[in-house]
Parts: structure tokens; sequence; C-alpha cells
């Protein structure tokens, strides 16, 4: 009799293959992204560091309250008090030097709104060595113009006697200041020395015109 072999059930399962694992494969940067990566990151960096600068250089300076013309003296009403980011380099007056401001002529017409520099002022004299100063009155019609600031150069015409040869004098003469009083005008001028006499002798005897220089 042929012996027939039998399966054993508790045997253990023969266990699958293991698959090889997948390998994956690096992608590579270009070289040309990755400095501009760096670029980006720098900008980034140097934006942010302006910024806090700017923030911190915030400072209070002098402006233009309301219009000076040149010439004149400024007082602490020309002036206001306005802040400013990032002004460290300009060349704006620090709102702690209003008392170096305060007393000083505009060397130029100074517009409302603007920011005040020291190179719009002046400390130099009207009346210089050598000259002397006067006070012509002036009716409306004789002042050239609506009005004179200090600084302005003009010419003093004197007109000759009546009935006289005709002998026009001229004399050079800066204006100091003036003041008005119901359509007329007192004008003061720095003159030279030598033409003091023979100005006030004309102006005694309403012979004298005052001529505007073009450009002063």
């Amino acid at each position: 009799m042929t012996a027939t072999p039998t399966r054993n059930s508790s045997a253990m399962p023969v266990p699958a293959p293991i698959a090889p694992p997948k390998v994956i494969r690096q992608r590579r940067m270009r070289p040309g992204l990755l400095g501009l990566a760096v670029l980006l990151i720098a900008l980034g960096g140097l934006g942010a560091a302006f910024a806090i600068t700017s923030v911190k250089a915030t400072g209070e300076y002098l402006a233009v309250a309301r219009s000076v013309p040149q010439g004149t003296t400024l007082t602490a009403d020309d002036l206001a008090t306005v802040q400013v980011a990032g002004g460290a380099g300009l060349a704006s007056v620090p709102a702690s030097q209003r008392g170096q401001v305060v007393g000083r002529r505009a060397a130029v017409t100074l517009m409302p709104g603007s920011l005040l520099t020291m190179s719009q002022l002046t400390d130099k004299p009207l009346l210089t060595a050598g000259q002397q100063q006067v006070a012509l009155g002036l009716r409306a019609n004789q002042v050239p113009a609506r009005r004179l600031l200090p600084g302005d150069k003009v010419i003093l015409v004197g007109t000759p006697e009546k009935d006289a040869p005709p002998a026009i004098t001229r004399y050079d003469a800066t204006v100091i200041d003036m003041a008005l009083d119901r359509g007329n005008a007192t004008v003061y001028l720095a003159l030279r020395a030598s033409d003091v006499a023979a100005v006030v002798l004309l102006a005694a005897d309403d012979r004298i015109a005052v001529v505007l220089v073009p450009g002063a």
C-alpha cells in the first residue's frame, strides 16, 4: 500500500519577497536661482534697516510760518516747528537753534511752508564802514516801488533849481528800512559819508528822486 503525504496545517507561510526601496533623486538648484535668492534676502534686510534708521532720524526742524521779505529781521512769529523723518542729512535748522535764528535778517525772501537753512540768513550789517544813515520823507508818488526792502539798491537823482542851468547829480544808496504812514513813506538810507550833506540839501528843497536799481 502506498503512503500518501499529508499537508501539515500548522506549517508557517512563506513570506513574500521585499521590494527594493525607491531612490528619490534630489533636485539640483541652479546657481543663478540661488544667487537671486541671496540677493533678494539681502535687499530685504537693507530695506528694513533703512526704514528703521529713517524712523530713528525723525527730528524737529524750523520752517517758515509766513512770508519774510529779503532783508527783514526774523521774529519768533515768523517760525514754526515741524517734524521731519530722515532729516539728519538735511541742511535744515534744528528747532533747538531757534534762539540763534531770531534777530537775524533774511538774505533772500523766505516762503511760508519751506524749511529754513542757515544759508538763507545773514548777519552782515547794511550800514558799512564809511557810510552814514539818512531819512528821506517821500510822498506816495515818489516811492519807486510799493515796498522798498532792506538791502535794495537805489539811486538818488538831484534835479536842478528852477531857472538854473541843467545840472543833474546822482548818489548811490542802500535801503535800511521803510515806514509807511497814511500814504507817505519814510525811507532810511545808507549813503557814503561824503554824499550826506548834498542829499540832505536836495531833500530839503524837494529836488530829489529815488530810482530803484533793476535786480536789487
